[in-house]
């Protein structure tokens, strides 16, 4: 019974011996590979194996590239599978936010819960509420603009409507009256 907890201990050993290694050696490749002048305008930080799919798939036509309007009306660029799902676009945003961010002030913390409550995306005035939905059924295709607006979802109906202000006192008013 020892000799096979034993052999079984010293298999997940050599298991972890061996995918340390494997990332050790896909880090000096990508390393390798990000130095090339052709890929000057890849990120050099934090890109990982999902990232170097992605780029791939846009070069072989298998990806779109997307535009996002934010609030403010600055833009930035993300790069999704032509397979992709709202959930996996919102994804993409969220890194490539938390990326340009930690660029730009260093660590902040983005609430991302609070962000989808209340703002949605929209592309020629659909608004991509369906998380689990292609991409492709609202029209999205390479060089789409994509863009925030202020709503948020109603509970009962998961339907996005203008937000109504907060009144505190609403309901004291009708019983004061009887």
């Amino acid at each position: 019974m020892d000799t096979s907890s034993s052999s079984s201990s010293s298999k997940h050993e050599i298991d972890g011996v061996n995918r340390e290694k494997a990332r050790q050696r896909m880090e000096s490749l990508l390393s390798t590979l990000l130095q090339d002048p052709i890929l000057s305008d890849v990120p050099k930080h934090s890109l990982s194996v999902s990232d170097v799919d992605v780029l791939i798939n846009l070069e072989l036509g298998s990806a779109i590239r997307l535009s996002i309007l934010k609030m403010d009306n600055t833009s930035f660029e993300i790069a999704v599978l032509n397979s992709a799902t709202v959930r996996d676009l919102k994804v993409a945003i969220r890194k490539k936010v938390n990326e340009m961010e930690q660029e730009s002030m260093g660590h902040r913390h983005i609430s991302w819960r609070h962000v989808w409550a209340n703002y949605c995306l929209t592309h020629d005035g659909a608004k991509l509420i369906d998380e689990n939905s292609l991409l492709s059924a609202y029209g999205i295709r390479n060089n789409s603009k994509l863009e925030f607006l202020p709503y948020v979802t109603s509970r009962l109906h998961q339907k996005h409507s203008r937000r109504r202000k907060h009144r505190f006192f609403h309901g004291l008013s009708k019983k004061c009256r009887t």
